[in-house]
Formats: structure tokens, sequence, C-alpha cells
């Protein structure tokens, strides 16, 4: 196989070429770099590349195989990092001018365990900034494009995560989810992306936008890629006070059962009205793949999510609010030229700083936490926050798992919603109820709509039951086929 073709390819057959020495991991990194030379003008996933420490790390794999040593099974695949994950020594800006030229002075827990395993990585991955935003058009630095038409956006907030793997520019990705972040990414661009239980994976070293919902979460070409880097980034550490000490399984080994006896439901109120058709008929084709399979399909009402954007927008914003604070210019970061005083270098560096939406995201915020609005706004939403997480309780006491688009339609037009902020935040209708209440939830893609962008279908499962996600995606993915490939293969005709 061609090395550019072989770097379009998941882990597994990236990691058999590998094995059998058909291809040393210096070359298969130096092929990635190779691509981005050739399409991340396009593209523009990523805010800076690594490949100093990338090469390190592949003469160190090319090492321990030419030694015949064990390898842990991500080792040598090229990954492309978030830019708001900690990695030592790297820029990480979260896409931010008031970062612009920060460079981390530690690694985050999720990047020590990508080097334990020895997996390169390619570069820091553009995003929305600090992770606001549906689409990947609020970065400061640059729009990122969808490889399968680039008129259209990636999603967001990690879309360079997701537009590195399917414009062949990186094998995996780590990106991370507020309210959707991984998977409507992985929605618009044809991939896998998961969003695990809150707590399966440290936030430490990861930029703060909304702490009691944010989580880090891997991208890949299927779903397997995906569970061999879940195994990698899950499990508890001792920096993160809201990481669980709960035995993390294999999650790979998981993926071969069958589906008799388990019961699918869908989401009323999430599959009916408001949806592109094309995205309609494949939650009716993911049902009838389920009931094909064996399993039993439900229907399940969830009649409070209807309140989930607002309850969402107010617990995100006045989160937000808080963790932006220590973005001053007296620590770290970007300070403005020529303060008259300190109150005059705060609003100055603040203002030139941070860009539009996040400035929106800490008003909203900050209004949120107000003094005699608090109870009004942020603690009333905390409450509907818990009625939202009893609903789905209920539901997983009759049913395994829970199924509804990601998306209500798939990817739009670069610049089609900046001017509504409103109908920006309802692209997310379908992915925040997962966050807001804790829960592992996925994307698979099922298909191509008429223009030929990619349609994604949620699953959803109850706390800590990624291996039971993973397996129904997997063997949905079996039956579905997607060639995830093919805008790699555009882009380099």
């Amino acid at each position: 196989m061609d090395i550019q073709e072989l770097i379009t390819r998941p882990s597994s057959e990236q990691r058999k070429a590998l094995l059998n020495k058909e291809v040393s991991d210096v070359e298969l990194v130096n092929a990635v770099y190779e691509r981005i030379d050739a399409v991340e003008d396009k593209i523009g996933a990523y805010n800076s590349l690594t490949k100093e420490l990338a090469l390190e790390t592949a003469k160190l794999v090319d090492e321990k195989i030419k030694n015949g040593e064990e390898l842990p099974p991500l080792a040598g695949i090229p990954l492309a990092l978030k830019d708001n994950i900690n990695y030592k020594g790297t820029y990480t800006t979260a896409s931010s001018k008031i970062l612009e030229n920060f460079v981390s002075p530690y690694d985050a827990t999720a990047s020590k365990k990508l080097k334990e395993n020895l997996i390169p990585v390619i570069g820091k991955a553009n995003c929305d900034e600090f992770a606001m935003g549906s689409s990947n058009e609020n970065s400061a630095f640059k729009i990122v494009r969808n490889p399968w038409n680039l008129n259209k956006v990636p999603g967001g907030s990690s879309g360079g995560s997701a537009a590195a793997i399917a414009a062949g520019e990186a094998t995996i990705s780590l990106g991370s989810e507020t309210g959707g972040s991984v998977r409507l990414p992985a929605s618009f661009c044809g991939l896998v992306g998961l969003k695990p239980t809150y707590g399966r994976v440290s936030r430490y070293g990861l930029i703060a936008f909304a702490s009691s919902l944010d989580q880090i979460g891997p991208f890949g070409r299927n779903v397997e890629d995906v569970a061999l880097l879940l195994n990698v980034i899950a499990g508890h550490d001792e920096h993160d006070s809201t990481s669980l000490n709960v035995p993390v399984p294999d999650y790979v080994q998981g993926l071969r059962n069958d589906l008799k006896g388990v019961k699918v439901g869908y989401i009323k109120e999430l599959c009916s009205d408001g949806l592109q058709s094309e995205v309609a008929a494949s939650i009716q084709k993911t049902l009838e793949i389920y009931k094909s399979l064996g399993a039993e399909i439900v229907e399940i009402s969830l009649p409070l999510i209807k309140y989930s954007v607002g309850v969402y927008y107010i617990i995100a914003t006045a989160e937000a609010s808080s963790n932006l604070a220590r973005f001053d210019g007296v620590k770290y970061g970007y300070r403005t030229k020529n303060p008259e005083n300190l109150y005059d270098m705060y609003i100055k560096t603040r203002a030139e700083g941070f860009g539009d939406e996040v400035k929106r995201r800490i008003m909203l915020g900050t209004y949120a936490l107000s003094s005699g609005y608090y109870d009004a706004y942020y603690k009333k939403a905390q409450q509907v926050r818990r009625l939202v997480k009893n609903d789905f309780d209920n539901a997983f006491s009759k049913v395994d798992v829970l199924v509804s688009p990601t998306c209500p339609y798939t990817a739009f037009d670069i610049g089609s919603k900046v001017q509504d902020p409103l109908s920006m935040y309802l692209t997310d209708i379908a992915t925040i109820t997962a966050n807001l209440a804790g829960i592992p939830a996925l994307n698979v893609p099922v298909g191509l709509d008429s223009n030929g962008m990619p349609i994604g279908v949620q699953l959803l499962a109850n706390s800590l039951n990624e291996t039971k996600l993973l397996n129904l995606a997997f063997m949905l993915e079996d039956v579905v086929q997607f060639k995830y490939d093919t805008p790699s293969k555009m882009l380099v005709k």
C-alpha cells in the first residue's frame, strides 16, 4: 500500500504495517507532514505543528520495533491534539489572542498518557476560541474548513481535531466537549467521536470553559480507534477532584457482543419535527438495522429536553464567566500596551484579547451570577438540570441505549449562522443533554446527504456504560460500512 494511502487508514492497518516493518514510524509521521504541506492551507486544522517532538516519539517506536519490544496498541499512530489541552513545551492557545504566545510549562494528564503510550502528537488542532462555538468560525487565527466541502463548517468547537483526520492530516485526535464539541464535528466530518462519562477522563491540564460540563474525548476513523484511545486516556487522576476512582475496562474487548435482549430507545422529542429529511431517514434506517440484529426498539419520551438549551447556556456561560476571570493580563498571556493604570489594563487587555463570542458568553454568565439574579437563573438552571438527569435515569431503567440525531441537519455553509447566535446555539440541541446529565454519548457516521455531506447518528448510554455504547456503535458501523477516507482522497486528486 502506498504510504499516502496508508495515512488515511485506521490505526489497526497502520500498526500492522509498522510491526511488519513495511514502513517505519518516522516514514509514517513524515508522510503525515507531507500531507499537511499539501492540504493544510485549504483546511486550517492546525494552529501549530510539533514536528520535532513527533519525530522523537517516532524514532523511539522504531527502536522498540527493531529490538522486538512490546508496544502499546496505539504506539506510533499520528494524533492531533486540541489546542486547549496542555502539552509541555508547545503553544497552548485555546485559539485565542489572549493566549497567542503561551507555551505550556506542564503536561495535561491526557497528554502525559499519550507520551506514556508513545503516541506522536503531530500538532495543536485549531478550535473555536476557548471551545466556545459550534462551527469553528470563532478561532482568533483562522476558520477551519470541512474536508468534505471546503465551503462548509466542520462543526465546533473541536473542528480542527475532526478536520485533521478527515483530511488525512492525523489518524486519531483528542478534542474536548462542553455541549457537543466532539460529537458535532464528528457528525459533520464523517467520524466516530465520543464524549465519555463526566469524570471518566481527567480534566487536569484542559483549559476550563465550564467545569461541570467539560470532558476530553477521542475521535477516530472507526469505533475501534475510539475505543483504543479511550483505553489510553481513561482513569482516575488525583490532580482532578471530579475524576472517578473506578476501574477502567478494556473497551476494545467489548466490541464483539450480540444484541439479543438489548433494548434500544429512540428519543421522541429529538426524532420528530425540524429534522432535515435525510437525517430523519437515517434515524429510521439505524433503528431498522438494530431491529434486524435482534434488538427491541422502544419509543422514549424525555419531556424536559425542551428546556435543555436554556439551562445549558445559563450554566455554561456562568461557569465560563468565573473560569475566564483568570485571563487579566497580570499572570500570563496577552497584556495591552501602555495602560494608564491597573483598572485600565484589565479592561483593555480583556477587550483586546477576547473575541466577540467569548465576550458575549462572559457577559451572559456574569449577568446570570449577579446579585439579585443568581437564584432566578443559575440556581434555577441547576435545579432543572437535575430534572433532566432524572429523565435520563428513568429512560435507562427501560432501555440500554438511546438513539437520536447528533444534529438536526448536516454541515452548513461557512458564514451562514454567524450573525444569528440563537440559531447557532440551537445546533447543539441534541448534544447538550448528555453534558448536562454527565452521561456518555457518541456519534456514528451512517451515510451522506444529497449534497455528499456526512450524516451522524447519536447513541447515548447511562453513566460509565461506554463499553455498551461502543459495542452498539461497532455493530451499527459493521452494517453501514461508511467510507470515511473519501474526503482525504478528494483533496489530493
